[in-house]
């Protein structure tokens, strides 16, 4: 369903690019054919040749519905200037729904955002009135502040993204560098291991040979011991043979 005041050609090519069942409603004429029925389109017109002030209450009149698809709502802008009640009833709407959707008052919050942003092209809209130029100049700072946002925001998104890949590659070399650590502290008890076992070789070589030793200097001392005492027998008998008789 489609409601519309005076349908333009874009207006027209989105019905059908947005729209499921897409039906047309033309000013003061109400199309209902049975093929359309039998689709379940209903068509209502808003108006027929009324005058500008009812076509702007008569979408007050229905409950719009923006998450419904087989609706598309085209409201055209109102070229009734802003008076001084008007922009004091604009400051307390804005306060109001900056209230009601509980936007952040400090840090980024999409919603304050897109409330000042409406905001904003409502007084877009009462300077172009009374004049054009003006209006045209507050709408190519509006449109630099937007393209302003949005290189931040993708500047913001890539950071993001590209922390979350830093992120990720340095979690795994985390785990890698944690399996090495674990790996080197077994070499490292494998080692100690190894230390203490030639440790112990080493001192029990060292035992085994000293014992050694001091069994070969004590039998080497009593070798000696008994070749001194030989050859003191020897050297007693040889000095008996060789004195003269008396």
């Amino acid at each position: 369903m489609m409601f519309t005041a005076t349908i333009t050609l874009i207006i027209e090519r989105l019905g059908p690019k947005y729209l499921r069942r897409p039906a047309s409603v033309y000013i003061g004429v109400v199309v209902l054919t049975k093929v359309l029925a039998e689709k379940g389109n209903s068509l209502c017109t808003l108006h027929g040749g009324k005058y500008q002030e009812c076509r702007d209450l008569a979408p007050a009149q229905f409950k719009l519905d923006p998450n419904n698809s087989d609706l598309l709502y085209c409201q055209r802008i109102s070229s009734t200037p802003a008076t001084r009640l008007d922009v004091i009833n604009l400051q307390e709407q804005l306060d109001m729904r900056l209230q009601q959707r509980q936007a952040r008052e400090t840090g980024i919050c999409p919603v304050r955002r897109e409330l000042f942003s409406q905001c904003f092209d409502e007084l877009i809209r009462q300077v172009a009135i009374n004049c054009a130029e003006r209006g045209l100049l507050l709408l190519r700072v509006r449109d630099e502040l937007q393209m302003t946002l949005r290189a931040y925001q993708t500047l913001y998104e890539s950071s993001v993204a590209f922390g979350m890949r830093k992120a990720l590659m340095a979690e795994q070399g985390k785990s890698e560098l944690e399996r090495k650590l674990v790996q080197l502290e077994e070499d490292k008890r494998d080692l100690e291991r190894q230390l203490k076992e030639t440790k112990a070789n080493a001192e029990a070589a060292e035992k085994k040979l000293n014992e050694q030793r001091q069994v070969e200097e004590k039998k080497h001392m009593e070798e000696i011991n008994f070749l001194k005492k030989t050859n003191q027998q020897l050297k007693a008998q040889l000095e008996g043979l060789i004195a003269p008789k008396k």
